[in-house]
Parts: C-alpha cells; structure tokens; sequence
C-alpha cells in the first residue's frame, strides 16, 4: 500500500534552523575558522602585512596522494549545494529556476559573468594592494602546488568548486531562504555580503572589505536577474586568473606586482 505524505510548508523556526545548518556545514563554517585564523595572525609576533594566506596547498609531497587529495577535497565541498538544492526542491521549488542555474541563456549569462568579473577584478586587485600598503592584509598565495601536470587542471576545478559553492550558497540559497523568512531586501543583501566578508578574513581586513562588496553586486544582480549562472562565471573567471596566472606567471614578474 502506498501513503502519500502532503507535507506542510516550513515555518519560519524550521526555516531559520535549515539556514543555520546549512551554513554550519558549508561556508558559515569556513567564516568562524577564519575569523580564528585572523586571530592567530593579529596576535602573532610579525605583522599581518608579513604573513602569508594560501588559497590552494599542497596537500602531500607525494604527487598522486596529493591528486587524490584535492579531488576529493573539491568534491566533498560541493556536497553542501546538493544539500541546500534538495531542501529548495523538498518545498516544491524548482531549484534550476528558483536560483536560475539552468542553461536556457547560455550567450547571456556568459556576457553578464565576463561584464560582472571585469567590473570586480580591476577594483579589487586595486583595493588589495591599497591593503597590503596599509598592513591590512596578509600576502595573498592564490595556489602552492606542486610543479606537475595535473596542477593547472586542478587549479581550474578549484575556481569551479568556489563559485559554485559560493554563489548557490551565498547569493541564491540564502537569499531565496531569507525572503521566504520576510527580511527586508536590504538585510538580504547586507546578511549575503557580510557571510561573504567574513570567510574571506584569514587574508585580512582588505580581503574582508573587497569580498563584502563583491557580495552587494551579486546579491543585487541576483535580486533583480533572479539568475546565479552568471555570478557563476563571473567568479570562475576571477578565481581561473588568479590561481592559474599566479602559477604560470614568471616568478620575477609576480615579486613585482
């Protein structure tokens, strides 16, 4: 005998606690470790302008161990997306048209993704090196791989795995979450950048203040595009230029920038 089950919508407890949960396994987590990091750092015996923050280590000396290493640390990261795509579609919302990461505009959401990554790259390379100036910031490492030929490949799934993560996480999830609880648009966007802000801290106050920005755009253009695809692209440029160019790049060109 089959039981349908009619199950009721959310109140807004459950919702609040979903958030919270989701958050705490992904990137709410990240953003309370680096708050310790930035901790550590401030409290150190050199300044923060004289420490490093490594986006992309190596894992281990032995090339394929450290392989396996990255591969199942980018895919275990994205497992928190396929946990806040299951709630949206538990609750009968089409999570491909809720958060628009379908491929229906694929000519647009390109366009907007390179015209976004443009528009953030410039002012906050800018804004990094205003930072650092200021001893701000820590000495930003974007990849520390070994010299192999799995590295740029690596580097590139990495670039992936952070804006999938981030921009399903950050910008559609919790902003379509924190709508249904009633927040005001400004809270929304004001709660999406500062989550963003905060994770980035183990680089710094310049990181903080770069990213919290960066997140007002794309939860703005979230808002009123409905669509995360480009935010997508966007960051996946960002990140595939900084990781791979800082590993390609000839080293006395990167000690001059």
């Amino acid at each position: 005998m089959t039981v349908a089950l009619d199950r009721p919508p959310a109140t807004r407890r459950q919702l609040g606690l979903e958030v919270a949960l989701v958050l705490l396994l992904s990137l709410g987590q990240s953003a309370v470790y680096s708050v310790v990091s930035l901790v550590a750092k401030l409290t150190a015996s050199k300044p923060l302008s004289q420490q490093t923050a490594t986006l992309n280590p190596s894992q281990s000396p032995r090339p394929y161990l450290d392989l396996t290493y990255q591969l199942l640390g980018i895919g275990f990261a994205l497992v928190p997306v396929l946990l806040a795509v299951y709630l949206l579609s538990r609750d009968r919302l089409d999570p491909a048209r809720t958060l628009g990461v379908d491929f229906r505009r694929p000519a647009g959401d390109t366009g907007w993704g390179i015209a976004l990554a443009a528009a953030i790259g410039l002012p906050g390379l800018l804004l990094v090196y205003e930072a650092a100036q200021l001893g701000l910031n820590a000495q930003i490492v974007p990849a520390a791989l070994q010299p192999v030929w799995w590295a740029v490949p690596v580097l590139i799934l990495s670039a992936m795995q952070n804006a999938v993560l981030e921009e399903m996480i950050v910008v559609g999830y919790l902003t379509t979450r924190l709508r249904q609880l009633g927040w005001r648009l400004g809270y929304v966007v004001a709660a999406s950048a500062v989550l963003r802000g905060s994770y980035h801290l183990y680089q710094g106050f310049g990181a903080f203040v770069g990213n919290a920005v960066m997140g007002v755009v794309f939860a703005l253009f979230f808002l009123r595009k409905g669509r995360v695809m480009p935010l997508i692209v966007a960051h996946t440029l960002l990140d595939v230029v900084a990781f791979v160019g800082y590993t390609l790049l000839p080293k006395e060109w990167l000690s001059w920038l």
